[in-house]
């Protein structure tokens, strides 16, 4: 049963917000005062004490706000004197029900600067704390935050690679391909409820579509060659890949049907992995055409093609963040990879990973975060970083490789 919103969001009159408006807790920001966000045990509206429901709760909203930077969150045990911000949890467990109220409370106003009411299955508890931690941030920031999208990737969890779902934080797996095949380069759809990717199950690496809820699938594009490296525009409607079907590597555009609609590139070096840049004008890619694997961007419609990445001889994987300001790539460095982000006019290029090889990096759907995958602890897994480089968390919970990371936004 999906979650019911029974009871909207309470914000607080203009003098409560007019604190976030003057930045005196800006989520966003880089540096600057860290407020003291206090935690609170939490309690049980009605019906008996179900003391474990609690505790994953604020284990759950204490990683979530952690994560996101500008908070010193303090656990229950700390007290919560001299807090900045409080945030008070209750629950009532019916059956396999489940009810939440959380509330995030400002003790200089004396006020919930937010209020919700959640109600569903014991199964949707942590999504519901997710919606939250998303409701803390949009109150503060002006922006919701990113905690209930999720995550796809590629394991090789059955001995094949995969297409897996799972929460942000690594929580609740679920398994999208079954072929026991090779699929590759989850992309998510900006509805967030369905998927392209690659699959060689009928031998050919051809591109797919498929709705995550109702599992129907359609193959479409199974053009001669490669069919991969498939990106969404923003809009849903295009499809930027990579396809060899004319003899060379070159980035095409085809509608979400499959229909082609345009070649982008001529080339006869190498293009690869298409990005799209959040207005839907342009394109970043990968192209070997001045000797080794650079950065490059194009308009939409191919024209004005100019190169990006100057520094490294390798840079691949090329991701826009949604705000525009940023793109993420990897740069190998040495016999490995490391992720560097840079404005789109070339400047203020900055390395972001510096343990293991990382590849992948994708974007949270807010921008805040950069989810990617890394080898620092043995086996490739998945990671998440502020989008400073700071605050690098593995989220991969086993020990079989896990890669190819793509972060959605809410189901």
């Amino acid at each position: 049963m999906r979650m019911l919103f029974l009871l909207l969001i309470f914000l607080s009159s203009a003098p409560g917000l007019s604190r976030a408006a003057e930045g005196y807790l800006d989520v966003t920001a880089p540096a600057g005062r860290k407020p003291q966000l206090y935690l609170a045990p939490s309690s049980a509206l009605s019906g008996p004490a179900a003391p474990e429901v609690g505790r994953e709760l604020v284990d759950l909203l204490s990683f979530d706000l952690s994560l996101a930077g500008p908070f010193n969150v303090s656990p229950p045990g700390a007290g919560g004197a001299g807090a900045d911000l409080v945030l008070k949890t209750a629950y009532a467990v019916n059956g396999g029900g489940l009810t939440l109220e959380c509330r995030l409370f400002d003790p200089v106003l004396n006020r919930d600067l937010a209020a919700k009411r959640y109600t569903g299955g014991m199964k949707e508890l942590r999504r519901m704390g997710h919606a939250f931690s998303d409701e803390v941030l949009r109150v503060l920031s002006g922006q919701k935050g990113p905690f209930t999208g999720k995550i796809a990737y590629v394991t090789k969890l059955s001995g094949n690679k995969e297409i897996f779902v799972m929460d942000y934080d690594g929580r609740n797996p679920q398994k999208v391909t079954n072929n026991r095949s090779i699929n590759l380069n989850p992309d998510f759809a900006p509805s967030g409820r369905e998927i392209i990717y690659t699959s060689y199950k009928k031998g050919n690496p051809d591109l797919y579509r498929r709705e995550l809820f109702t599992g129907l699938e359609a193959r479409i594009s199974a053009r001669p060659g490669l069919n991969a490296m498939g990106a969404f525009s923003p809009d849903g409607g295009r499809i930027a890949l990579v396809m060899t079907k004319d003899g060379n590597s070159e980035i095409y555009l085809i509608a979400r049907d499959g229909k082609e609609l345009a070649r982008l590139t001529k080339n006869p070096a190498i293009d690869v992995s298409p990005a799209w840049s959040p207005d839907g004008a342009r394109i970043a890619f990968v192209s070997d055409r001045l000797g080794k694997p650079q950065v490059f961007i194009m308009n939409a419609d191919g024209s004005e093609v100019r190169r990006l990445t100057t520094s490294g001889a390798y840079n691949v994987t090329p991701r826009w963040s949604p705000k525009g300001d940023r793109i993420v790539y990897a740069r190998q460095e040495g016999s490995g990879f490391q992720i560097y982000g840079i404005n789109p006019d070339g400047s203020q290029e900055a390395q972001l990973t510096t343990l293991g090889s990382n590849e992948h990096p994708r974007w949270s759907p807010d921008g805040r975060f950069i989810v990617f995958s890394s080898t620092r602890d043995g086996s490739e897994a998945i990671y998440l970083m502020r989008a400073d480089g700071t605050a690098q968390t593995r989220v991969s919970r086993g020990t079989i490789s896990e890669s190819h990371p793509t972060w959605s936004s809410a189901w």
